[in-house]
């Protein structure tokens, strides 16, 4: 059945519902299960929430109708609740046990997971909950989730350890928003070419007037290209974009995060003493790059924080909220607008807004960040840096002083 189908019956559940008793409900229940065919009781009771024995029972009423002449009816409100009703942490328990593995856009209605509804009860039962693999599917339905098999979740090969590392970044972003310490995705958005070029997508014009642009995509050379590199408070929902005329070197990338922390983090985190970073494994700010993990520790030192950094396994960097959350929305807010100057570019950033309160910062960095800088051994070895037991090279903290000191 379509999804459009499956919605008017949700819509007409929820219009009828107030002038129909259990009977009633029963009844028309049956029917539209009946109407639907093969699957019928199973749609309807997704819709609905009403129970499959029930609309069962509606559908063995409906061939006798004189033996449901002759059943009472329940006043309103009579009748087992749901489990969920009873169990209030029921729903809580359930999301935090899918919430490591979500996939998907977190901005969407539609969210799904790579654990078995049978996997999750039996965790929600070892945790004191009395539920059922069907429960759960109803209670994932209502929430927005749904199943789907792993291999419409994976982007070609994939790390072994891949999940896990998801669920330690969520577990070590759980303890920091606890602690109230800061938790920030960062990542370097597509560079872009400043000046009267073609931009991808529509906006509302005039008919038969749209916007005039070059018909190449040369560079300017007075212009350049921009590298927008984002910083997204997921506690607070606000983004800071630094937008870099040179290159995108872990310099540009460290002094990204130093300019958001010296500008609004260190304001609204006046007590933290950690900075938990998520990040792609690639890039400037990639687990393999030396000059990273350098500028980080100049970072350390000037705040006092410790700085502790997550990557996502290779291949994964889709996950990184910052792309859901923040960069997403920059293009839809720019989509079809000529990139015609950088301050066009910052006040396109900074108008970028969503119904989930998003706002965002935007800032000009024009200054230079030669590439091929070599960091020597001795280099590295003043990086005071803490490496985790599970995959170190992916979860680091990197501490205030020489490692001497310490």
């Amino acid at each position: 059945m379509a999804k459009d189908g499956r919605s008017d019956i949700k819509q007409r559940f929820e219009l009828l519902k107030p002038f129909l008793n259990e009977k009633q409900v029963r009844i028309w229940t049956a029917v539209e299960s009946t109407v639907i065919g093969y699957g019928g009781i199973s749609t309807v009771s997704r819709e609905t929430g009403f129970s499959r024995n029930s609309i069962a029972a509606g559908c063995e009423e409906m061939k006798i109708p004189e033996v449901s002449a002759e059943k009472r009816v329940r006043r309103k409100g009579g009748g087992r609740k749901k489990t969920a009703e009873k169990d209030h942490s029921l729903k809580e328990d359930l999301e935090r046990l899918v919430e490591p593995v979500i996939r998907g856009d977190p901005e969407s209605m539609l969210r799904w997971t790579c654990k078995s509804t049978r996997k999750l009860s039996d965790e929600l039962n070892r945790m004191g909950h009395k539920t059922s693999h069907r429960m759960v599917t109803e209670l994932l339905h209502e929430m927005g989730y749904s199943l789907q098999a792993n291999r419409k979740t994976l982007e070609g090969s994939s790390h072994a350890d891949r999940n896990e590392q998801f669920e330690l970044i969520n577990e070590k972003a759980k303890e920091f928003t606890d602690h109230g310490e800061p938790v920030i995705s960062v990542d370097t958005k597509k560079k872009e070419l400043v000046g009267n070029f073609r931009n991808r997508g529509s906006e509302l014009r005039p008919k038969g007037n749209p916007e005039k642009v070059m018909v190449h995509d040369f560079m300017i050379p007075e212009l350049g290209k921009v590298s927008p590199y984002g910083i997204y408070d997921q506690v607070r929902n606000t983004g800071w974009v630094n937008v870099g005329t040179d290159n995108d070197t872990s310099a540009f990338a460290v002094n990204s995060i130093r300019l958001w922390w010296n500008s609004m983090g260190h304001e609204v985190y006046p007590d933290a003493s950690r900075l938990l970073i998520t990040a792609d494994s690639g890039g400037s700010n990639g687990y393999r790059v030396r000059l990273w993990k350098v500028e980080l520790q100049k970072l350390a030192d000037e705040t006092g924080l410790e700085i502790s950094v997550c990557h996502f396994p290779p291949g994964t960097s889709k996950w990184n909220r910052i792309e859901h959350r923040l960069f997403s929305f920059i293009s839809q807010n720019w989509r079809g607008k000529p990139l015609i100057s950088y301050q066009v570019i910052l006040d396109l950033i900074s108008s970028t807004t969503t119904r989930t309160g998003l706002r965002v910062h935007s800032n000009l960095d024009k200054n230079l960040y030669p590439t091929g800088i070599k960091i020597s051994d001795e280099d590295i070895e003043k990086v005071n840096i803490q490496r985790n037991e599970f995959h170190g090279e992916w979860n680091y903290t990197i501490l205030p002083g020489s490692p001497k000191l310490q």
